[in-house]
């Protein structure tokens, strides 16, 4: 890893996703959007009203788990309109690429 002014850059993938596990936001220069990143979001067993749940079909299975929802971990993107993507995959080119890096 490489270590610059602001932090660490030039990082491989799996470098990238430690990180992102440990809190940090994580983006690839070769990115082409403006200021996006991912970050990672641990599981957790939520145990809601029904009536808080804003998907129906998540609904339906915290009413047959009676009222409990397990949500995996998973990874979401900040996207260049300013909007977050829940549930981020990368593609080959984001795991073979070597410009990932820090953002804060």
């Amino acid at each position: 890893m490489e270590m610059t002014g602001n932090g660490l850059n030039d990082l491989s993938f799996g470098e990238a996703i430690t990180l992102a596990k440990a809190g940090h936001k994580v983006a690839r220069k070769g990115w082409n959007g403006k200021g996006m990143w991912i970050s990672y979001t641990s599981g957790k067993v939520l145990d809601l009203k029904v009536d808080d749940i804003w998907t129906d079909n998540v609904r339906v299975v915290a009413e047959e788990n009676g009222g409990k929802v397990e949500i995996h971990p998973y990874f979401s993107m900040k996207k260049a309109n300013n909007s977050i993507q829940m549930g981020w995959l990368a593609s080959q080119s984001d795991m073979l690429s070597r410009d990932w890096e820090i953002v804060e």
